[in-house]
């Protein structure tokens, strides 16, 4: 026979002993689990009692209800009900009748500096001719928009305080959270007053949505509904780590997928409206690179000899980019900014955005497998080659209409993502061309013949025509226009 395990066997001489030792199991029983689940049993009626009381006293004060008035136009139909009339206007309620009436909105926002500065969504405030922000106390105060930076769909008001100490939130780095981690919404859903919702964060560097320019986002299963747009996702500590933006819904109601916009980008426009770099449409100046990224697939990576994929895969560059003079080529790999990871173009996009303006970017990148780092100065977008901006003249359709030769501070201003062709500037409501052009629109073709400047476009439409047949870019999207 083959050796066997040895048993130990234990005999009690009387019943105190096996008391004893019933008790000793029992307590290794029970501490076993907290010692490999790291947990622990509640040992006081104060553990008993946790709550998040404490990070809500000391935020809550900061977090302000907004509400707003603006003016809008409607095309009016007196038909468009009438089941006799409406089938002769086939689809087209207005009639050149319009009418005016004032909508009210709602939505949050948080007090991030005793001068009054809330910070709150583009959304909640585009467009507004009136805004009040309530405290939590009660208080009223009038606010005035001090910048709209639609890319990032931020927005920054300015209470006038009456010289009243206000209560105000800071800002925590939001890469200090961890999915997991517990955090708070505070908000005005639906108008009812001042909530405050639980969760954890579900996901960071979120990106593939389409809420912004700038998608990255943090995503957290805290009840979120409208109405909390633009109040701050809150740490444990009390930081602001976020300003919540959007949700997931079938309905209009929260199914716990709700998005925030990370602090970081929330301190840049913040630092950006101090130091005055305020864009002419209203938004911040932000650095301007120049180069064209993709996310990094597995046949990229495989083709690149890279192990998995990770990283911005550079597609192209501008001739004026600085990336290019810090020596990045066409077919890069982008793995970190600042020392701080890059997984996709997403989130490469949102690390140079929130990069200082001329400041130094230090650039982790692959080529061919070697690892090397660059040092890229933050420029704002050039203004080359010159727009040449023309208000077209003559017996065609564009007569009236401004174009200019598009460059990457032109694009820019437009808020268009091509940065070269013609493109309209200003389209006049008179013409009828309005109808399917609007400005931004990119002209690409005209009957056949490519239009690369405004002299191009200007000289075939020198060229007498009955029809008119336009290749276009607008919304990123190729489209084949008739004119008669």
């Amino acid at each position: 026979m083959g050796e066997g395990k040895k048993i130990k066997l234990t005999f009690f001489k009387n019943d105190t002993d096996m008391i004893k030792a019933a008790l000793s199991c029992l307590l290794v029983f029970l501490s076993a689990p907290a010692l490999a689940q790291d947990a622990a049993i509640p040992q006081s009626q104060t553990q008993i009692t946790l709550s998040f009381s404490q990070v809500v006293k000391k935020v809550a004060p900061s977090v302000v209800n907004i509400f707003t008035k603006r003016t809008v136009t409607q095309a009016v139909n007196p038909f468009a009900n009438d089941p006799f009339f409406s089938q002769f206007f086939g689809g087209q309620r207005g009639l050149g009748m319009t009418r005016q009436r004032l909508e009210n909105s709602l939505g949050s926002g948080v007090i991030v500096a005793a001068d009054g500065l809330v910070v709150t969504n583009a959304h909640v405030v585009r467009n507004a001719e009136e805004i009040k922000v309530n405290l939590s106390d009660a208080r009223e105060f009038d606010a005035k928009i001090v910048l709209v930076d639609d890319a990032s769909d931020l927005a920054l008001l300015r209470i006038d305080t009456k010289e009243e100490k206000l209560p105000f939130a800071t800002l925590q780095p939001s890469e200090t959270l961890e999915v997991g981690d517990l955090i708070l919404a505070i908000g005005n859903p639906f108008g009812v007053g001042q909530t405050v919702t639980s969760g954890i964060v579900s996901a960071l560097a979120r990106s593939s949505l389409s809420i912004s320019d700038l998608n990255f986002f943090i995503q957290t299963d805290a009840a979120i509904n409208p109405g909390n747009s633009g109040g701050p996702l809150v740490s444990m500590s009390g930081g602001v780590v976020g300003i919540n933006s959007a949700i997931y819904s079938r309905d209009g109601g929260s199914l716990g997928i709700g998005f925030a916009i990370p602090s970081e980008m929330v301190a840049t426009v913040i630092a950006a409206e101090k130091s005055g770099q305020v864009n002419r449409r209203g938004g911040i100046s932000r650095p301007w690179v120049g180069i064209a990224v993709q996310d990094v697939t597995s046949d990229i990576a495989a083709s690149l000899g890279l192990s998995h994929p990770v990283g911005a895969l550079v597609s192209g560059l501008h001739e004026a980019s600085p990336a290019r003079d810090a020596g990045l080529e066409q077919g890069d790999v982008v793995t970190a900014v600042n020392g701080k990871p890059v997984r996709d173009a997403a989130e490469l996009r949102f690390r140079l955005s929130v990069v200082p303006l001329n400041d130094v970017a230090h650039l982790d990148y692959l080529r061919k497998g070697d690892k090397k780092t660059a040092e890229m100065k933050t420029i704002l977008p050039p203004d080359k080659p010159a727009r040449d901006t023309t208000v077209l003249k003559g017996n065609h359709p564009f007569s009236g209409v401004t174009v200019l030769n598009l460059n990457p501070a032109a694009a820019l201003d437009l808020g268009i993502h091509d940065d070269k062709g013609v493109a309209i500037s200003v389209m006049p409501l008179t013409n009828d061309l309005s109808r399917v052009l609007k400005a931004g629109d990119i002209i690409d073709e005209l009957n056949g013949q490519k239009i690369l400047t405004v002299s191009d476009l200007s000289r075939a439409l020198e060229k007498h025509a009955r029809s008119w047949q336009l290749v276009v870019t607008q919304d990123g999207q190729k489209r084949q226009i008739n004119i008669r």
